[in-house]
């Protein structure tokens, strides 16, 4: 396990604490110490932090970093490379912990992912994932010791998913510009069937799959005022609500607690829909949703529905929240394996996720340069596009760290 200290260092979390840091006015390297250290910083002073930098420099951001397996490694990489130029231009700094959690690793050694192991990354901030899965290993099981692993471990109970058009090129839906798809899937993310163990019973034509479908009124609850708190802060203020109560008669739960709660929020406009419904409309008339709440097996679903529409898994970022504690961010797809090492996987998810991060350590002009960036380099024809082997992994981070070179630090 590496730390890596730098000495440079939610648009979507609407719940998060209020902890900016400041500037720094001079920084020293710290010492090495069992762990790896590197700078960013070639004017950083060879020496130990002195006593007037530890009581004027902010402190760095805790980060856990989790590469994981396939092309997981390279977005991630790529992602840290932006992050060392955003610490340069906004004069912040972070602590890099690294974690070889994955797939490969558990082929190799039989190593598995512990509740302790979890518990551990509480000392954290946040955590920057890549991707998870290889072939050789048994299908779905460091999966789940991972990825629930840690959602339910850490209770990331806000699953964020900007579905955002950078440039209207991308998307398959004819006449569609950016305006018309900004939306907000906030999903459920520790309930509904994803967390229960289900079983296989009997033989032959007795054979039998049963997984429940759970909810709970605390659950609903809170994410539910998440998301309308979330809805009141963005400039339409509209929140739908999306289920299938129609033909799951416990669903109407969601329906209850939705209105109770929007009764609240009489400034939010609110309606609701059937899930299949809302697929429909995502593709017709995405510009009618603004903020879309829903359970966490819908939400899987019309979450990449929404990466569809708007240029596809490379291009997506994931955030899974706990209002103010340590909180995991990724893009949405896979390990890839068969571009794996090739460095041709498009890091923009890995980017994006790096946006949400800062937003969720309150580092907000950092992470509007970054989703700056993406959207002038699409836009510029400097990024070539969001699917593998459009151009060179590093060459998307070198170009987006360049622009951060140029952004400006003040409103």
């Amino acid at each position: 396990m590496t730390t890596v200290l730098l000495d440079g260092a939610s648009r979507y979390d609407a719940t998060r604490t209020d902890a900016g840091a400041a500037g720094l006015t001079h920084v020293h390297r710290a010492p090495a110490s069992g762990h790896h250290h590197r700078s960013t910083r070639a004017s950083a002073c060879r020496q130990y932090i002195c006593e007037h930098c530890r009581s004027s420099m902010p402190r760095p951001h805790s980060i856990a970093v989790i590469a994981g397996d396939g092309i997981g490694p390279e977005v991630t990489h790529a992602a840290l490379r932006v992050l060392d130029a955003a610490e340069e231009r906004f004069g912040f700094s972070t602590s890099r912990e690294e974690y070889p959690w994955s797939s490969a690793r558990y082929v190799e050694f039989g190593a598995h992912v512990t509740r302790a192991d979890v518990e551990a990354l509480r000392k954290h901030e946040a955590i920057l994932f890549g991707a998870v899965g290889d072939p050789r290993a048994p299908r779905g099981v460091v999966e789940r010791e991972i990825i629930f692993g840690l959602r339910q471990g850490l209770d990331l109970y806000v699953n964020l998913r900007p579905i955002v058009l950078y440039d209207e090129r991308l998307t398959p839906l004819k006449g569609k510009r950016p305006l018309d798809i900004d939306i907000v899937v906030v999903r459920e993310n520790t309930e509904d069937v994803y967390t229960q163990p289900g079983r296989i019973t009997g033989v032959g034509n007795d054979e039998v799959g049963e997984a429940p479908m759970r909810f709970t009124r605390p659950g609903i609850e809170r994410i539910v005022r998440y998301a309308f708190a979330l809805a009141r802060s963005r400039p339409k203020s509209h929140l739908t609500l999306v289920d299938k109560s129609n033909a799951i008669p416990i669903q109407e739960l969601w329906r209850t607690i939705f209105e109770e709660i929007g009764s609240r929020y009489r400034d939010v406009r609110r309606d609701a829909m059937y899930v299949d419904a809302c697929c429909m409309w995502m593709v017709q008339k995405p510009e009618q949703f603004d903020v879309i709440v829903t359970t966490n097996l819908f939400g899987d679903i019309i979450t990449d529905l929404g990466a569809g529409i708007a240029g596809g898994l490379g291009i997506a970022a994931s955030g899974n929240i706990h209002p103010g504690q340590t909180s995991m961010f990724e893009p949405i797809h896979g390990s890839a394996p068969k571009y794996a090492g090739q460095g041709v996987a498009s890091p923009l998810g890995s980017i994006g996720a790096l946006a949400m991060l800062l937003r969720h350590v309150n580092e907000d002009a950092a992470a509007d340069a970054i989703e700056g960036a993406i959207g002038d380099g699409l836009r510029r024809g400097r990024i070539k596009g969001a699917e593998a082997g459009a151009q060179p992994t590093m060459e998307v981070a070198d170009i987006v760290a360049e622009s951060l070179a140029g952004a400006r630090t003040s409103p």
